[in-house]
């Protein structure tokens, strides 16, 4: 039912300062961390456009009859709102080579992207506007992730799936001018659609939950424009948060929007894989350049924090899928072949025999007082000294961070296969002129085969 006006509630609190920050300029930090959010996962989705599972989505999209006015970023069919929303947020995180707040390990950019491309062509809104519902929209995620971190994570939830509703349901109510009372309800009706379990990492499932957030939430902020109603206070005592996690930190919904934004902390992944196995990866990849032959490997030690093998502890992968929850794939690659991208986590290099040897010769040392961006490895080798590698923070982390040339790099690697030659400098430069465009016409224009000068 529809709060009372003027009842001061924890959902009518953590809307009122979500409008209001909407209706102010960004500050200049948190619009520098939009862009690089946006200009990131516009790379992740684009560098995924022609995978099986983006194929098999199409596939149903032709067979449901679900042509429409929206865009598939990568791809020249247009789709209904819907499944655009569906499609971008899967292609976004499919790679695991999305954006990622390290302390709640939400990938905030899949669903609110999945959002924002479902309503083009949409209202006349300026670039300022949607970078404003782009960033609110990652924000309110990783606020709510922040009040229910880590027991909700720990209970198994998918956190990007059941916090992205909420973050494509602001980003959708900003966008179509909802006020306070129907965000409200626009987050209520959200909060009966959130999905997303660990169980299914290492499927086509995962990167689906980002995918039905984003449709979720399009879903629930237009119904809550046209007058549906859910619970009255679904962030607040007896809500949904309750259900998520044992421990909930309401502060964090609510405190002010003139510091520093979560949206600020978010980073950017250097290899295509769970994010906890980075600092490992960085240490078998300096380790490599010590090593004049992997096979004389004898034995892999890596000191860890604990979330390693709890996340990725799958020894021997069958598929690049599963390749991607496995330390011990990542590490084996980095150290054999002195590399890790897109290439490592493929069917070939997942079922390689001489990277299954060096996966059956590592041992995981996970310690609490690890730090999550920390890892050191010790390489023993048969007649060579052994190759011991300490990594303090690693990269693409907080206190690591991948500069914008470096991220300039990456998402020219994603897309050029994708989109030609100049695609990458094409995008970045849209995404660099959206807080002064008059809508969002030139960077949906830049993501698609037949948009602009290639």
């Amino acid at each position: 039912m529809r709060s009372p006006v003027g009842v001061d509630t924890m959902t009518t609190r953590f809307c009122a300062g979500l409008l209001s920050a909407a209706d102010k300029p960004l500050p200049g930090p948190v619009t520098k961390a939009a862009r690089r959010t946006l200009l990131n996962v516009l790379g992740t989705a684009v560098g995924a456009a022609h995978a099986p599972a983006i194929d098999a989505l199409l596939t149903t999209v032709h067979d449901q009859r679900g042509g429409g006015p929206a865009v598939v970023p990568g791809r020249a069919e247009l789709v209904h709102p819907y499944w655009a929303a569906v499609i971008t947020g899967t292609a976004a995180h499919l790679d695991d080579f999305d954006d990622t707040h390290l302390a709640t390990v939400i990938h905030p950019g899949a669903a609110v992207l999945g959002t924002l491309l479902a309503l083009q062509p949409g209202p006349p809104l300026s670039g300022e506007r949607y970078l404003s519902a782009f960033a609110l929209g990652c924000e309110a995620q990783l606020r709510i992730g922040n009040a229910i971190s880590p027991s909700h994570y720990d209970r198994g939830w998918h956190i990007t799936g059941t916090c992205g509703v909420f973050g494509a349901a602001v980003a959708a109510s900003v966008l179509l001018g909802l006020d306070r009372g129907q965000l409200a309800q626009a987050l209520a009706l959200a909060s009966t659609m959130t999905l997303g379990h660990r169980e299914s990492f290492g499927s086509m499932t995962k990167p689906l939950h980002p995918g039905k957030a984003a449709a979720n939430g399009l879903i629930a902020a237009r119904l809550a424009a046209s007058g549906a109603c859910g619970m009255a206070d679904p962030l607040g005592d007896g809500g949904v948060l309750g259900v998520f996690a044992d421990d909930v930190d309401p502060a964090a919904l609510v405190h002010g929007w003139d510091g520093e934004w979560e949206l600020q902390r978010n980073t950017f992944k250097p290899y295509p894989c769970g994010i906890v196995a980075h600092p490992a990866i960085d240490a078998a990849i300096e380790a490599a350049t010590e090593l004049a032959d992997p096979a004389e490997i004898t034995s892999v030690d890596l000191d860890c924090h604990p979330l390693v093998p709890e996340l990725m502890g799958r020894r021997q992968p069958s598929d690049g899928l599963q390749a991607r929850f496995s330390v011990y794939h990542a590490v084996a690659v980095g150290l054999v072949d002195g590399q890790v991208g897109l290439a490592q986590f493929g069917d070939e290099r997942a079922r390689a025999p001489e990277i299954a040897r060096v996966r059956q010769l590592i041992a995981l040392h996970p310690a609490a007082d690890c730090p999550r961006d920390a890892a050191r490895i010790r390489v023993t080798l048969g007649g060579a000294d052994p190759v011991i590698v300490q990594v303090a923070h690693a990269r693409g982390s907080v206190e690591r961070p991948l500069t914008d040339e470096e991220l300039l790099a990456k998402v020219d690697q994603l897309v050029c296969p994708v989109l030609g030659g100049h695609a990458s400098a094409e995008i970045d430069a849209a995404v660099r002129r959206l807080p002064a465009a008059v809508d969002l016409t030139e960077l949906v224009a830049t993501i698609r085969p037949s948009g602009g000068p290639r």
